[in-house]
């Protein structure tokens, strides 16, 4: 089994200063804006993702 990829940016303040936190699996802590978060995935959708079939946004 592959290690799961780390996040590339902060989803608070955008910056790359990321380290993995104590708190446990998927745990990230920013250098920069000094907020900790954790990732986690939820699962795939059943329906899966609907193409837009009319070819453009709507008028």
């Amino acid at each position: 089994m592959s290690e799961r990829a780390a996040p590339f940016y902060c989803p608070y303040c955008g910056d790359e200063d990321l380290r993995p936190h104590e708190e446990g699996h998927g745990a990230w802590e920013c250098g920069a804006c000094n907020r900790a978060f954790q990732l986690k995935f939820l699962g795939l959708l059943a329906r899966g993702l609907q193409p837009n079939s009319t070819g453009g946004e709507p008028i």
